[in-house]
């Protein structure tokens, strides 16, 4: 039993060192199924047992002082498959009788391994008999090592601020809904652009189209990519209103992809007027905003002007600042290379030392292991049935 004390204490000095262990019920629930390498033979039943004395007969509810006490299981041996359980007491072995551990040792080796035998038991006081097939010692398999290794305490590496002013980018997604054709379109991406057939993503990505509309009766349905017109390419929104703008009559040949196939439609579209704002314009906003855009582009065309009096007037002090930036920048410069300089070797040296770490933490593992397995050997040597 030294041997059983011996274990226990190597397992419990690992577990303690780990803290990343399991819970304890979690423990109590799993099987420590011990394997060795032994060069010796015999068969193998995977119990640790002790003699059952006096002091013994209450707490395993026997009436005779007679057979032998199960204190461990290997789970994974011919034992903890029969069933066995630490505090069964084992009684007899093929109907003879069990007086100590030593004859159960003997009679267990006499037997040939892969021989089944009756083993007569008692539990909580309950007669009971099992059956094991007794397995050849040197043939099982070898024990498996788990170990969790102890989290590493990685040094921060602290760094300045640095201020780096926010610049907000917009997530723009461009519709344009053209009354004058009665479609719906967006910019194609190159993801939407591969899964239509069009290469590069270039295009517009027809998402409706309105009933009795124009681009109905031209035979644009909702999933088209239209991608010229009037033999000019499309790439975005952007292009495809330049290009129904820039028209020389009422028809536009419009290109488009459909099925991963190109098609020729022509599209009808209403007389262009002079001035300004065209009349498609007004169809799609509508007349009275169309009115109050006339308006403000007059306002506009007014106050440019003095805008671009006003533009040339801040050049020095825009060029003035532009340079104190520069300067800026350049003093600073040898500053940034300084820190990032220092960064790398911070980092540098914090690797070293976690290296040594886990190298030194690898060793203390290997050497826990094998005396671990030595420890469990002379166990199974002395101790195992």
């Amino acid at each position: 039993m030294k041997y059983v004390a011996q274990v226990v204490f190597v397992i419990a000095a690992v577990l303690a060192t780990t803290p990343a262990a399991r819970p304890a019920a979690q423990m109590n629930a799993q099987s420590f199924p011990f394997y060795g390498e032994e060069p010796w033979g015999g068969s193998y039943l995977g119990v640790d047992t002790q003699d059952v004395t006096s002091d013994r007969l209450g707490a395993l509810h026997l009436k005779d002082e007679r057979g032998v006490e199960v204190t461990m299981v290997d789970q994974d041996a011919p034992a903890g498959k029969a069933g066995l359980k630490e505090h069964d007491v084992i009684l007899s072995i093929n109907d003879q009788q069990v007086e100590s551990v030593e004859q159960l040792r003997r009679l267990i080796r006499e037997i040939p391994a892969g021989r089944t035998i009756s083993i007569g038991i008692s539990r909580d006081g309950q007669p009971m008999t099992v059956h094991a097939q007794l397995a050849e010692r040197n043939k099982m398999p070898e024990m498996n090592f788990n170990f969790h290794g102890p989290n590493i305490n990685v040094p921060v590496v602290r760094m300045p601020p640095i201020n780096i002013p926010e610049i907000d980018v917009p997530n723009i997604v461009v519709v344009h809904a053209p009354r004058s054709s009665g479609m719906m379109i967006e910019n194609l991406t190159p993801q939407l652009g591969e899964f239509f057939g069009v290469k590069g993503g270039s295009g517009v990505l027809v998402r409706s189209v309105e009933k009795g509309s124009r681009a109905e009766q031209a035979g644009i349905r909702a999933g088209d990519v239209i991608v010229k017109i009037n033999g000019s390419a499309v790439n975005d929104c952007s292009d495809f209103s330049r290009l129904l703008r820039s028209r020389t009559s009422t028809k536009a040949t419009v290109i488009v992809m459909r099925d991963r196939r190109e098609q020729t439609l022509t599209l009808t579209l209403p007389e262009k007027r002079t001035g300004s704002i065209q009349s498609e314009d007004c169809e799609d906003i509508g007349e009275a905003v169309c009115a109050q855009i006339k308006v403000g582009t007059a306002e506009v065309a007014a106050a440019i002007p003095v805008i671009t009096a006003d533009i040339k007037k801040m050049q020095p002090d825009l060029a003035k600042m532009k340079k104190q930036i520069d300067k800026e920048i350049q003093r600073q410069k040898p500053q940034m290379e300084k820190l990032q300089k220092e960064v790398r070797e911070q980092v540098r040296n914090h690797q070293g030392e976690i290296q040594k770490q886990m190298e030194e933490l690898r060793k203390d593992l290997e050497q826990q292991k094998e005396e671990l397995r030595k420890d469990v050997q002379e166990w199974r040597k002395s101790a195992d049935i």
